[in-house]
């Protein structure tokens, strides 16, 4: 139900934009994220978005470079990534859950970026 894209192989400094389509029972996607997976490390929340009130949280590690935001049909989410680092170089992987669900319950396939010096 959740189709990620956009990753790819970038230099530090540079932009990449990953797009989230989500198909099927949108309707109950309160909230949408990006997460990240480096190997070895647990998955980690980067930015989600309210698609209701398009309320915003991010990493403290990607404030001020990354952005999410929301389609105007909704069941687009999408990541600007801006001023990359190597750093951020991990498999992303969007996902989605209802307001009363306690964790993310829909992924998407993950969509790796790598990011070289």
């Amino acid at each position: 139900q959740l189709q990620a894209s956009g990753g790819g192989s970038v230099q530090a400094g540079d932009s990449l934009r990953l797009s989230c389509a989500a198909s099927g029972a949108t309707f109950s996607f309160h909230y949408m994220g990006w997460f990240r997976q480096i190997p070895g490390k647990e998955r980690e929340l980067v930015a989600q978005i309210i698609t209701d009130d398009l309320k915003k949280d991010y990493a403290e590690s990607v404030k001020g470079r990354f952005t999410i935001s929301r389609g105007n049909a909704k069941n687009t989410v999408y990541l600007q990534m801006n001023n990359l680092k190597t750093e951020d170089t991990a498999v992303y992987y969007c996902a989605a859950r209802g307001l009363s669900d306690v964790i993310y319950g829909y992924w998407g396939q993950g969509t790796q970026v790598t990011v070289s010096s």
